[in-house]
Formats: C-alpha cells, sequence, structure tokens
C-alpha cells in the first residue's frame, strides 16, 4: 500500500498541478521545512488521539501521518523500499 502511495506522490511530483495538495507540499516556498512541519504537525496530531484514546481519530491521523511520511521520503528521494530492507537487516 505504501507503494502505491508513493507512485501517486511521485506521479504528482513529476507532475504539479495546481490542485494537487502533494505538489504544492513539495513545491511550497518553504522548501522542505513545509514538509517537514507538516509531518511534525500529523505527529503530534496522532499522539493527540491516542492521548484520547478516540480509535477513530487515531486511525484517521495515523492515515495522515503514514500520507506525509511518503511525501517526506519523496522530497528526500527515499523510496519506501529502502526502509523497508532496512527494517529486514533489524531483523537478523
Amino acid at each position: 500500500m505504501l507503494e502505491e502511495l508513493q507512485e501517486i506522490v511521485e506521479e504528482r511530483k513529476r507532475n504539479p498541478t495546481p490542485d494537487s495538495y502533494t505538489a504544492k507540499l513539495l513545491y511550497h516556498e518553504k522548501g522542505e521545512d513545509k514538509v517537514l512541519e507538516k509531518f511534525g504537525e500529523e505527529a503530534v496530531e496522532l499522539i493527540l488521539a491516542c492521548k484520547n484514546k478516540d480509535k477513530e481519530s487515531i486511525v484517521y491521523e495515523a492515515a495522515d501521518l503514514l500520507y506525509h511520511f511518503v511525501v517526506l521520503l519523496s522530497k528526500f528521494d527515499v523510496k519506501v523500499e529502502e526502509v523497508y530492507d532496512e527494517l529486514r537487516r533489524r531483523k537478523k
């Protein structure tokens, strides 16, 4: 699933359109700071949902965090598969 999401993000990175939220993040005037800021914001929102023990919000915010995680990886030219490879290496 994350690979599919990354394909979509990469497509929007290659072919940005004015109505694409992904492209707006990737090409924001603040540059990489905007992507980092959004990832941090989403992490805090997930933490708060967990603190509130609100399962519906946890699921929603976790999805937001995963999306912004993939955007962050894309901004820094890292593939999800590279993260999986690192996790596999740690498993040994």
